[in-house]
């Protein structure tokens, strides 16, 4: 397959380079150090037991004309940053291209073939003017739910640290032959790709999480051992999953998991920053309205309370805000003794 990989970040990187050294051909969309990198030396991929490959069989470019049409383009771009390249993502796209979303929270296609009362939906949250529905058509994507961890350590080397599934849907939850084919691909690259009926509860699911560990690591510096180890913070942390909850379920979704057991996971992952608290750290703007935003908006539309996400979403846009004005950054450092 013809694969386009927009974002060699840490998942982008490691989905390209599995892929490449699985046969496939891919083009990096990319810019700055990373695009020299790989162009130079190809892709690293440092594996989770020490194994280094590299992938040289790949292009990168910055430019999506002379990509061209692909068989399938894979968005790995963190939710804010699509909207910066979707003018440019139709240069990509033939009569039968698929788009396989990676980004965390609820999606802008959320509502398409959705059914009931909301069906055809925009979420302004995530897709304040419609840019991105208009210039990626929901009628492209396969949604994909993200589980590795991995990490960009360098220009154009990637290491994965864990985790190995990708699971895939059609908006619709049919069974088609372009999300097979996609799932296959996947599979031969090392991955767990199983297509599932309903991606949007398996998108909730790890939402589940994120909506409330992420900006609560953000606003506290705490890791995630650290906040489910602090009563407060766990107690703040559940109420907000409470609050979603009742929103999901709302909207059609039930989870699989107890409340307690996904606080549960979080804590064995350890002393972990999320990647929310690593952007406040580096100056960069949180992925806020796609993790928690989102959720409001979904909560205002089902007529669900949500005053504990109501609080923590307003802390950390204010702090979103506050760096963007001071051009800065927040992080911890310690006090000399």
């Amino acid at each position: 397959m013809k694969i386009a990989i927009v974002g060699a970040g840490a998942i982008g990187g490691l989905v390209g380079a599995r892929l490449a050294l699985a046969g496939e051909q891919v083009t990096f969309l990319v810019r700055g150090a990373n695009l020299m990198a790989i162009r130079n030396k190809g892709i690293k991929l440092i594996e989770h037991d020490g194994t280094e490959k590299v992938a040289v069989n790949v292009t990168a470019t910055d430019d999506y004309a002379e990509a061209g049409p692909q068989d399938v383009v894979i968005l790995a771009l963190k939710a804010h940053q699509v909207a910066a390249v979707a003018d440019q993502l139709p240069l990509l796209f033939g009569p039968e291209t698929s788009v396989v979303t990676m980004q965390n929270g609820i999606p802008y296609w959320y509502f398409h073939r959705h059914g009931g009362s909301l069906e055809g939906r925009v979420v302004h949250s995530v897709d304040p003017d419609g840019l991105l529905a208009a210039r990626i058509a929901p009628e492209r994507v396969i949604g994909c739910v993200v589980y590795p961890a991995s990490e960009l350590v360098a220009p154009g080397v990637v290491r994965h640290v864990e985790g190995e599934r990708f699971p895939l849907g059609e908006l619709d939850g049919s069974n088609s032959d372009r999300v097979q084919a996609i799932s296959a691909c996947f599979t031969r690259a090392g991955f767990k790709a199983p297509v599932l009926d309903h991606i949007r509860s398996e998108i909730w699911l790890k939402l589940w999480g994120n909506l409330s560990f992420n900006p609560i690591s953000a606003l506290s510096h705490a890791t995630l051992e650290g906040i489910c180890q602090y009563p407060l913070a766990r107690g703040l942390a559940a109420d907000m999953m409470r609050e979603a909850e009742a929103v999901a379920n709302q909207l059609g979704v039930t989870f699989r998991v107890t409340l307690d057991k996904r606080i549960a996971g979080a804590e064995k992952v350890g002393r972990h920053k999320t990647s929310m608290l690593m952007d406040i750290e580096a100056g960069r703007g949180p992925e806020i309205d796609a993790l928690v935003g989102s959720v409001v908006e979904l909560g205002r539309l089902t007529g669900t309370a949500t005053p504990h996400i109501d609080a923590v979403y307003a802390l950390v846009k204010m702090l979103e805000r506050t760096m963007a004005d001071e051009r800065g950054q927040v992080r911890l450092q310690k006090m000399a003794a």
